[in-house]
C-alpha cells in the first residue's frame, strides 16, 4: 500500500533495526533446534559431555541474542506503528484546517473524526503486524522448510501436501473480509453521528420527550456496526482453528511415516525432534504470515479512506503567485456586480451585489430569512469564493492576497458564537494570541464583558467547560466580540453577533464600539432594527438581490421590505417620527 510505505520510508534507521532484530529472533528460533537434535544424537547417544556444556553454552548465548533481538524488534515495531499514526493524525488535521465548507459536507465532520480516529488505529495495528512479521515470517518459512528437507524429504512431501489448503483458505478469508470491512467502517461513521447529534441536541431530544427515539436510532445502528463486527470476527476466528486442524492431521501422518522409519532405522530421534521443532515453526510462521493477508482488507479500506481525505482538491486555496501587497493609508472594502452559487447548488444565492465602504463607515445588512446576508459576509474571509464579479480589499482583489494575510485584516464574529475550553482570558486572547492582561481586560469591557467576568470566582482565569455551557449564551457572544476587538482588524464582521443580547448592552455596546471601530470597515448583520439604525449605509437583502441602499430614515420612505420589517418592530409613533 502507497500510503503506508510513505510513511515507512521516514524511519529508515528504525526500519535496518528492525530488520537485525528479526535476524537476532530467527536465529534462535531455528538454530536451537539443531543444537537439541545434535545434543540428542550425538552428545547424548556417545555420552560426551563436554559436548553437551559445549552445545549447552552454545544454545544460552544464541538464547541470550534471541532475547534482544525480541526486545528490539518490539521496540521497532511500537515506535514506528505509534509514530506513523501520529504523522498520519497530523496529515489529516492539517489538511482538514484548509477545507471549506464544501469540503466538510462531502465528508462530514462524523466521518473525519472516525477517519482521523479509528482509521489511523487500524493502520498502526496492521504496520505492527506487518513489522513483526513480514520481514520474520519469510526468513522462517524458507529456513525452517529448508531444514525439514535437508532431515528428511520424505516427512517433508506430507507438509507441501497442505500449503495449497492454507493458501487457498487465506484468499478466500481475503476477498469476503473486504467488503465487509468497508461496510463495518461506514457504520461506525453513521454511529459517531448519532452520537454525536444526541450530545450536542440532549436539551432539545429532553424538552420534545424523544429519548425513545433517539435511543431506538441509536440501537438501530449500533446493532448494525456490531453485526458487521460479529461476521468480520467470526470470519477471522474461523481461521486458526482451521488451520491447526489442518496441521495436526498433518502431525499425524508425520508421526505415522517417522515410526515407521525409526523401526526400519532411517530415521534419528533427534532429527524426528528437530523435526518437529521445524515443522512448528514453518508452519506457525505460514500462519502469521497469513494473518497480514487476512488483515490487510481491514487496513486497505483504512488507507484508502485516509487517502480520500489526504488527497482530496481544496477548492479554496492561495493562488499560485500571491505576494505580499502594500499597507494601504486609507482601508476600502468593495463588492463589483458579485454573484454566488454554492458549488454543490445550481441557483445563485446573491446576484449582482454591489458596494463600497471606507475606512471609519459601519455598513449594515438586513432582509428576511434566506436572503442571503450571511453568505454575503461569509464571501469576505473567502470560506467560499465568488462565482463571478469581485471583492476588493483595499483596492485589491481579495483572491491576490494570501489567505493568512487576508483573514488578518478581518475580526469575524460568527452569528453562532464559538468558545473553546480554557479559560475566559485564554478565548479572548484567540484573537491576539501575545496580548497582556490590560489589552485582555479592555477588550472585554469594549465588550461589555468585563463585569460578568469579575463576578465568576477565577476572573479572567475561569475555566470555559466544553461547549461553553457555564455561560449564557449572551455571555458567549460578547466574548467573541472581545476576541474580535482584541485583533484591533481592519474589517469587523458582526453576523448577527448582538441577538443574544438585551437593548440596554446592545446600546452600551454600539456605543462604546463606536469609538473602538472608527479606524476601520465595519460590517453588520442584524435582524433587529435598533441594532443597525445608526449605520452609515444598510442595505437591504432580498433573494439575493439588492433592493435597497441608504440610511434609515431614507429607506422608511424608498424601500417598502425595509419599512415591512420596521413596521414589525417599531411603534407607530417611531415610525412616525422617523
Amino acid at each position: 500500500m502507497k500510503l503506508i510505505l510513505k510513511y515507512l520510508l521516514k524511519y529508515k534507521k528504525l526500519l535496518v533495526l528492525n530488520v537485525i532484530s528479526v535476524f537476532g529472533f530467527a536465529l534462535v528460533e531455528l538454530g536451537l533446534p539443531t543444537i537439541i537434535a545434535n545434543m540428542i544424537d550425538i552428545g547424548v547417544a556417545t555420552e560426551d559431555k563436554g559436548y553437551l556444556y559445549m552445545m549447552w553454552g552454545v544454545a544460552i548465548a544464541i538464547s541470550i541474542a534471541g532475547v534482544l533481538g525480541t526486545i528490539l524488534l518490539g521496540y521497532c515495531c511500537a515506535k514506528i506503528s505509534t509514530s506513523i499514526t501520529r504523522d498520519i493524525r497530523n496529515d489529516i488535521f492539517t489538511k482538514v484546517q484548509d477545507f471549506s465548507p464544501s469540503e466538510f459536507n462531502k465528508f462530514g465532520i462524523s466521518s473525519l473524526i472516525t477517519r482521523t480516529n479509528n482509521d489511523a488505529f487500524q493502520i498502526q495495528l496492521f504496520v505492527n503486524v506487518i513489522l513483526r512479521t513480514a520481514l520474520l515470517t519469510p526468513v522462517m518459512i524458507a529456513v525452517s522448510f529448508f531444514m525439514t528437507l535437508k532431515t528428511s524429504l520424505d516427512l517433508s512431501l506430507v507438509i507441501v501436501a497442505t500449503l495449497p489448503l492454507i493458501i487457498i483458505g487465506v484468499i478466500i478469508v481475503a476477498k469476503v473480509s473486504e467488503p465487509m470491512s468497508q461496510k463495518q467502517q461506514s457504520s461506525l461513521d453513521h454511529l459517531n453521528r448519532i452520537s454525536r447529534e444526541n450530545l450536542t441536541g440532549i436539551k432539545v431530544i429532553r424538552a420534545f420527550n424523544n429519548d425513545h427515539y433517539e435511543q431506538a436510532r441509536f440501537n438501530d445502528t449500533n446493532s448494525e456496526f456490531t453485526g458487521h463486527t460479529k461476521r468480520i470476527f467470526k470470519l477471522m476466528n474461523s481461521a486458526d482453528p482451521i488451520f491447526f486442524l489442518v496441521m495436526n492431521i498433518a502431525i499425524l501422518f508425520i508421526f505415522y511415516i517417522a515410526a515407521t522409519m525409526i523401526g526400519a532405522g532411517t530415521l534419528q530421534v533427534g532429527k524426528l525432534v528437530a523435526f518437529q521443532d521445524y515443522l512448528f515453526h514453518a508452519m506457525f510462521s505460514m500462519l502469521l504470515f497469513c494473518s497480514v493477508f487476512v488483515m490487510y482488507p481491514r487496513a486497505a479500506v483504512s488507507a484508502k479512506r485516509i487517502q480520500e481525505v489526504l488527497n482530496s482538491d481544496i477548492i479554496i486555496q492561495d493562488h499560485q503567485k500571491v505576494t505580499k501587497q502594500p499597507i494601504s493609508k486609507e482601508h476600502t472594502l468593495s463588492f463589483d456586480n458579485v454573484t454566488f452559487v454554492y458549488p454543490d447548488g445550481e441557483e445563485a444565492v446573491l446576484k449582482d451585489v454591489s458596494f463600497s465602504a471606507k475606512q471609519g463607515e459601519t455598513i449594515a445588512f438586513i432582509g428576511s430569512t434566506g436572503s442571503g446576508k450571511s453568505t454575503l459576509i461569509n464571501l469576505i474571509p473567502r470560506f467560499y469564493d465568488v462565482s463571478c464579479g469581485k471583492i476588493t480589499v483595499d483596492g485589491i482583489n481579495i483572491q491576490d492576497y494570501s489567505m493568512k494575510e487576508l483573514r488578518d485584516k478581518i475580526g469575524f464574529i460568527p452569528q453562532k458564537a464559538m468558545l473553546f475550553t480554557g479559560t475566559i482570558a485564554d478565548n479572548i486572547r484567540y484573537g491576539k494570541e501575545d496580548a497582556t492582561d490590560e489589552e485582555v481586560a479592555h477588550a472585554a469591557r469594549i465588550a461589555q464583558g468585563y463585569d460578568f467576568i469579575m463576578e465568576k470566582p477565577l476572573g479572567f482565569h475561569e475555566v470555559i467547560t466544553e461547549s461553553a455551557t457555564n455561560v449564557s449564551g449572551g455571555q458567549r457572544q460578547r466574548l467573541s466580540i472581545a476576541r474580535a476587538i482584541i485583533k484591533k482588524p481592519q474589517i469587523y464582521i458582526f453576523d448577527d453577533s448582538f441577538s443574544a443580547l438585551d437593548f440596554k448592552t446592545d446600546a452600551s455596546l454600539r456605543k462604546a464600539l463606536k469609538d473602538e471601530t472608527k479606524e476601520s470597515i465595519v460590517l453588520v448583520v442584524a435582524q433587529r432594527i435598533s441594532t443597525i439604525m445608526d449605520a452609515d449605509q444598510i442595505i437591504v437583502l432580498h433573494e439575493g438581490q439588492v433592493v435597497g441602499k441608504g440610511k434609515h430614515h431614507d429607506l422608511l420612505k424608498t424601500c417598502p421590505i425595509y419599512h415591512e420589517i420596521a413596521a414589525s418592530q417599531l411603534s407607530e409613533e417611531e415610525l412616525a417620527y422617523e
